[in-house]
Formats: structure tokens, C-alpha cells, sequence
């Protein structure tokens, strides 16, 4: 995934998960050096995939059961003052 938007230039938030770690240790010199990670976007990303996992918990957003881009929006916008509120 990390190569796949590389080769795209869009930055990354993914954190490198510890099997990653021991096998380019292992490797040494070879391994390459660990992507970059920043904890404090990270936590922002924590926040908007938290916030979108709550949006899924409404059946109509998740099945998408709206005609029209509207009323989706709409859906949308309602659950989100509710779950704000």
C-alpha cells in the first residue's frame, strides 16, 4: 500500500506494523530505512475514520438507500448534528 501512493506522491499516515520492523531488521543494512510516521496526523486520521465508522452505524448511510445526492447529503449532515449534539 505505502508503494502504491508513492508512486502517486500522496503522503501516508500508515503506521509500520512490527513483523515490518523485525524483518528489515533482520536484513540490516539491506532492510532499508522505516518510512516515515507522524503520531500527530495519525491521530487526526484516528478522529476521521472513527467519525466515518459512527456514519456506517446508520443503516441508510451505510446501504445507501437515498435516491439522490441530496437526500444522501442530507442523511449524512442529520447524523452528524446528532452525533455531534
Amino acid at each position: 500500500m505505502r508503494t502504491w501512493l508513492r508512486l502517486r506522491g500522496i503522503p501516508h499516515t500508515i503506521p509500520e506494523r512490527a513483523d515490518q520492523v523485525r524483518n528489515r531488521a533482520r536484513r540490516g543494512s539491506r532492510g532499508g530505512r522505516p518510512p516515515a510516521f507522524d503520531r500527530e496526523i495519525c491521530k487526526h486520521r484516528n478522529v476521521v475514520e472513527r467519525c466515518f465508522n459512527r456514519l456506517k452505524q446508520w443503516r441508510g448511510i451505510a446501504t445507501r438507500y437515498d435516491k439522490t445526492a441530496e437526500s444522501n447529503k442530507a442523511a449524512v449532515t442529520l447524523a452528524s448534528l446528532l452525533m455531534w449534539a
